[in-house]
């Protein structure tokens, strides 16, 4: 199954692996999932992890080694550019056109 993850997914995943959004990377690391993550995704994490990173004792390097590794453990797509749908939080534009240019490479199931 192929799914698209949305970045508070995959912060709450990394935070808490116990966690129902762990347990979902957890099955990626596993082989259960097959992850599609954006370049703004990526961007994203890569802007908030210094944030939360003194709660999870993480330091730059640290970050900057995951999300490399997210990068060659993912199948990483470009957001398409299309007709905006209306939604309650303009910021989640972005992860939906990055679902919709997942959906173009291939059979994704979910966008979490």
């Amino acid at each position: 199954m192929r799914v698209v993850l949305d970045t508070n997914v995959l912060l709450s995943g990394l935070a808490y692996p116990n966690s129902i959004p762990g347990k979902i990377l957890a099955a990626w690391r596993f082989g259960s999932l097959e992850v599609v993550l954006s370049t703004f995704i990526l961007e994203e994490l890569r802007r908030v992890l210094p944030r939360l990173a003194h709660r999870h004792e993480l330091n730059a390097q640290q970050i900057d080694d995951l999300i490399d590794i997210l990068s060659v453990k993912a199948e990483i797509v470009e957001p398409l550019t299309t007709n905006e749908a209306r939604l309650r939080d303009p910021n989640d534009q972005a992860i939906l056109r990055s679902y919709d240019a997942a959906c173009q490479t291939g059979n994704v199931s979910y966008l979490i």
